[in-house]
């Protein structure tokens, strides 16, 4: 770990508190004048440090910026050893992933961001991930599963979203079928998937979980193509919440992604499906075709009944709501 992370661990742990420049050489095992670079790099990445004359540094108590040592705080104890970069902007977190998972890099990898200037989201669209108001980030997985099996990632990763909004926030997040959490009507997450596949074996050779949260409203609001639909998990900022979102997500993901097996994540995500019993729109391609959902089984798959009576069971496409 660079002295600039060291640093940050020490002055997170004791936030709102201040240490001097030779406590901080002290336990770092370094000179007075490194700590000083380290502390300068960190105010130019937008830490909000204060630098006082013989009281030392102070990372204010109030600061929500994504850091790996805030992250760590959070983490479950057989969770630490996870290699995980933080950065404050990447193009996209999926793609750094992409690139890792090219090059033979381990499952367990994650990358976080605070900001996506390339942020993608399902068929295509992009994915709106403004600076310092979101949480953005990937896991690479390498799992022994079938092709048709992946949509349990998505799944699995909406309940894992699901479960840390609820903790931290006390609000009751719902699931729009396949990978949106929504909040009172609003969208507040959106969980994009991408997986290589292998043709020898018809298994999946890689997977990137990307998973994307609107902690705050971002300033100047939503843009207006997405003002309608998106929403913010809260309207004030909190003392260290983006990393402790981030810590619960990876804490519920990774204990699901332990059980899949035994679908351990499916009553939850049953539990909190939205437009169960409400008339839908079916949506592939440029077509809608008019339903009513039913609910999903435990592949995930969506269980809808045409107006012809017909049933059917789906394991890609979209839905939307048919409003009166």
């Amino acid at each position: 770990m660079a002295i600039k992370d060291k640093v940050l661990e020490l002055l997170d742990d004791n936030k709102g508190k201040y240490l001097s420049g030779e406590q901080l050489a002290d336990t770092l095992g370094c000179t007075r004048g490194a700590v000083w670079k380290a502390v300068k790099a960190l105010q130019e990445n937008g830490y909000p440090i204060s630098a006082v004359t013989n009281k030392g540094y102070s990372l204010d108590e109030n600061t929500d910026i994504l850091s790996l040592a805030g992250i760590k705080k959070y983490l479950d104890p057989d969770r630490q050893g996870l290699e995980i970069e933080v950065y404050k902007e990447v193009s996209s977190t999926n793609l750094v992933l992409k690139d890792y998972a090219n090059q033979g890099v381990p499952e367990g990898r994650i990358v976080i961001a605070g900001m996506q200037t390339q942020g993608r989201g399902r068929l295509g669209r992009s994915f709106f991930s403004p600076s310092d108001s979101g949480l953005y980030m990937s896991i690479l997985l390498r799992p022994d599963m079938a092709a048709a099996d992946a949509v349990k990632i998505t799944t699995a990763a909406a309940v894992s979203v699901a479960l840390a909004v609820e903790k931290v926030s006390d609000q009751k997040p719902d699931i729009k079928w396949v990978n949106d959490i929504y909040i009172n009507g609003r969208k507040i997450c959106g969980i994009l998937t991408e997986a290589s596949f292998s043709m020898e074996s018809g298994g999946l050779d890689y997977a990137v979980l990307g998973i994307g949260v609107n902690t705050y409203e971002p300033e100047g609001g939503f843009p207006e193509a997405i003002r309608d639909i998106a929403g913010p998990i809260f309207h004030e900022r909190k003392s260290d919440m983006r990393n402790r979102i981030a810590a619960e997500i990876i804490n519920n993901f990774m204990r699901l992604y332990d059980s899949f097996e035994e679908n351990s994540f499916y009553p939850e995500y049953r539990k909190r499906l939205l437009w169960v019993g409400e008339k839908i729109n079916v949506i592939r391609g440029s077509e809608k075709t008019p339903a009513t959902m039913l609910g999903a089984d435990e592949d995930c798959r969506l269980h809808v009944r045409y107006e012809d009576g017909r049933e059917e069971y789906i394991s890609s496409g979209e839905i939307s709501i048919r409003k009166a």
